[in-house]
């Protein structure tokens, strides 16, 4: 029993004690979100789909670049073959060629600059992506960490609850050596006092899991038990946290104007009307420039009465070199351009219609946070009653067992009543803190406690 009294005392009193702080690193609210930010594995994919979308933007914007391409081909002939005046002859032969081509894109219908606007917004919506999945990694963190506060106040109630219990021990004890009340009392007591232990034994493996999984989405498993968090100072949850609980409206008319759900799909329709502006470009005429340089070598062989000409000669009198302009008008393509307008047109109501329901879901998030606030504050006023009415009765009921005029179980009944009026108070303030978080996270408000 002393085993277990104080494996639960020690997992409830580790956490403040100067010798744990000098062994391990106590992590702020504001330490965890910062890490989660730089090591989460899901977020380093989507800053890498950001980068993909720079390197996307990239290409289109050297589309105005010419292409140079260089070729070149070496062909051997034997028997009859082609001389260099296109005369067919008896004798081996061997030719050299070189060619140089370049193109570049004069008019295209404005594909270009719309294909360039719509890689930019393209980027713009992923990196409110990468935003928005830190915002929600970020709230993600705050609920874990709150619920680590909750369960080593749970803790906290639970070593109040032993240290209680061993004092009526103590007093049952006298009591019997009295002769006011009988022996079976303090077998009562003793057998609470093992049942309480055990309830902080399991308080504190409570905090124990709440810490790992807080660690898990820190990505700091290796870590162990030399992770553990500060415990701040609450203060009067009410008074400290009710300015966030705002009218939904309020929050709302505040978030729909930089909140990166919503600024992701402004700029993904955005680029979707920029697409549409891409498939019209095929109604258009093309325009290109192109320039092109070759030259050729030829070289007979196993035959005496040919003469080759030098090679410096031939590249001199074999160059071409020249320079045009060449256009395209369609006319008819099966109808492919005209559905591929349609199809353009289709995406963009569509993209209409998702920002609306961004917008609404948004409204509807607010709205929920707003009245799970207003819920929990109720709760949290309710159980601050609960606290001061059940206090009262224990302390009664501890007056009438130390005058021998109540059971144990009677005694027990107040204890464990107001154990779980404190438990309820604890869990309505870190919910309402929690929400009023969430209010702030709408309202553009950094989480931090």
């Amino acid at each position: 029993m002393k085993r277990i009294l104080f494996t639960g005392m020690a997992l409830c009193m580790l956490w403040g004690s100067t010798v744990a702080q000098d062994i391990r690193k106590l992590w702020t609210l504001e330490e965890c979100i910062r890490y989660a930010i730089d090591n989460n594995i899901l977020l380093k994919q989507q800053e890498l789909d950001e980068e993909s979308k720079k390197i996307e933007m990239n290409t289109y914007k050297n589309q105005w670049l010419p292409n140079l391409n260089i070729s070149g081909s070496q062909n051997f002939g034997f028997g009859r073959s082609t001389s260099r005046d296109g005369v067919i002859v008896d004798r081996n032969s061997a030719g050299t060629s070189l060619n140089i081509n370049a193109n570049m894109p004069i008019f295209e219908g404005f594909r270009i600059p719309n294909n360039i606007a719509a890689s930019k917004l393209n980027l713009k919506a992923a990196t409110e992506a990468l935003n928005k999945a830190k915002e929600d990694l970020s709230v993600g963190v705050a609920s874990y960490y709150l619920q680590v506060l909750y369960y080593k106040e749970v803790c906290n109630i639970a070593e109040l609850q032993v240290n209680l219990t061993k004092e009526q021990v103590t007093l049952t004890e006298a009591l019997v050596e009295a002769g006011k009340v009988p022996m079976s009392q303090l077998y009562d007591i003793k057998a609470q006092l093992a049942t309480d232990e055990v309830t902080l034994t399991e308080a504190g493996n409570n905090v124990n899991l709440a810490l790992l999984d807080l660690m898990q989405l820190l990505e700091l498993e290796r870590l162990g038990t030399d992770f553990d968090i500060i415990q701040p100072e609450t203060g009067d949850a009410l008074t400290d946290n009710m300015g966030s609980v705002l009218p939904p409206d309020y929050i709302y008319d505040n978030a729909v104007t930089f909140k990166p759900i919503i600024k992701e799909q402004e700029y993904l329709l955005e680029r979707q009307r920029k697409l549409y502006r891409v498939a019209l470009a095929d109604y258009y005429p093309q325009l290109n420039l192109s320039a092109g340089y070759t030259n050729s070598y030829y070289n007979y062989f196993g035959s005496d009465d040919v003469v080759n000409i030098p090679f410096n000669d031939q590249f001199k009198q074999n160059a071409q070199r020249g320079i045009g302009l060449s256009l395209s008008i369609p006319i008819f393509n099966r109808f492919a351009i005209r559905n591929n307008v349609r199809q353009a047109k289709v995406g963009i109501i569509n993209r209409e219609l998702m920002m609306e329901n961004s917008k609404k879901t948004l409204y509807k998030e607010i709205q929920q946070a707003y009245f799970n606030a207003t819920a929990e504050q109720q709760k949290y006023m309710a159980s601050e009653k609960s606290v001061a009415a059940s206090a009262e009765a224990l302390m009664y009921a501890e007056e009438r067992y130390a005058a021998g005029k109540s059971t144990v179980f009677e005694y027990n009944e107040s204890k464990t009543k107001y154990a779980q009026s404190l438990s309820q108070q604890a869990q309505a303030k870190y919910n309402f803190i929690f929400r009023t978080k969430i209010l702030d996270f709408y309202n553009g408000i950094p989480i931090t406690l």
